[in-house]
């Protein structure tokens, strides 16, 4: 089947990684294994049937680029000091009632609402290209929404770079099945995950599931570098046990692995909550530092 060729899907290519399932089609990138019924999309937003065949519809298709210090992915342990173009899709496969991005990542840009263009097309020659262009620039980090999503796009681009001796770089959630993961890990270079708390529970209330994001940082911390993240939301995921055990899970990968401690502000859905208090994160910052040999404490 050709794919579409209309203004609105310009970019949109064919899907990888389902099979069908009727008359729908069962999504096999992450654990939720969407059944994607007849012109509907998965829980992510960007990834539809149309015609019996899955598209991956956000294709090449940003919401925002910017030239970052590397540091601010947060990678503190990664060519420190150098800078990085960040680009950034829509969409995401989980519902953090936090989300900082959330008009990006729980909202499906339209392009043609009052003649504005929402996203820019830029396909991996360009991408490149753009990357190539600035001097001293690291690579490209996918961020600001979930990148692995549009996993056909980092296919495609992640191997362009490296050959042009360029670091891709992903700021994940970690939500991705192990099949996906291991075809694109041979072209990244580094990766912030994040480890939104500690419990099933947790993500739970997330739409996520702990268990494979362990075996996402499992899986990535042996091929190239990781560092973690975690947003501490007071009352939700900053008690000193949780801490502790998380901190031993990630020792138990690597007593290496950096983690980034992040304050929380009030966003999105969640904007009753007051911020983490500065010495709730120094609190935590000292037991992670008992099992972690690198912890660092942001947006304080």
């Amino acid at each position: 089947m050709a794919e579409p060729s209309d203004k609105a899907h310009a970019g949109m290519k064919q899907a990888r990684f389902y099979e069908k399932d009727g008359d729908r089609l069962r999504c096999r990138l992450c654990p939720h294994l969407c059944a994607v019924g007849p012109g509907g999309t998965g829980l992510c937003g960007v990834r539809r049937n149309a015609g019996g065949v899955l598209y991956a519809e956000s294709y090449g298709r940003f919401t925002s680029l910017a030239l970052d210090p590397v540091e601010k992915k947060p990678l503190r342990r990664f060519h420190p000091g150098r800078r990085i173009l960040s680009a950034g899709g829509y969409g995401c496969n989980m519902r953090c009632p936090y989300c900082q991005n959330s008009d990006i990542s729980q909202q499906i840009p339209d392009d043609s609402q009052d003649g504005r263009t929402e996203t820019e097309y830029i396909p991996p020659e360009k991408m490149l290209a753009l990357a190539l262009a600035i001097e001293g620039n690291l690579g490209v980090a996918f961020t600001y929404n979930e990148p692995l999503i549009a996993v056909e796009y980092l296919l495609d681009t992640a191997p362009l770079l490296k050959e042009n001796g360029l670091a891709s770089v992903l700021v994940t959630n970690g939500l991705v099945n192990p099949g996906p993961l291991e075809e694109l890990l041979p072209y990244i270079d580094a990766m912030n995950i994040d480890i939104k708390g500690f419990t099933p529970a947790f993500y739970g209330k997330l739409g996520g599931d702990l268990e494979t994001v362990k075996e996402t940082v499992r899986l990535c911390a042996a091929r190239c570098h990781v560092e973690v993240t975690t947003l501490v939301i007071p009352g939700e995921n900053d008690g000193d046990g949780e801490m502790e055990a998380l901190c031993g899970w990630l020792a138990s990968v690597s007593p290496e692995l950096p983690l980034h401690l992040s304050r929380f502000f009030p966003r999105w859905r969640m904007t009753e909550r007051e911020p983490t208090p500065v010495n709730t994160l120094r609190r935590l910052e000292g037991i992670a530092k008992e099992r972690l040999r690198h912890v660092y404490v942001g947006n304080v």
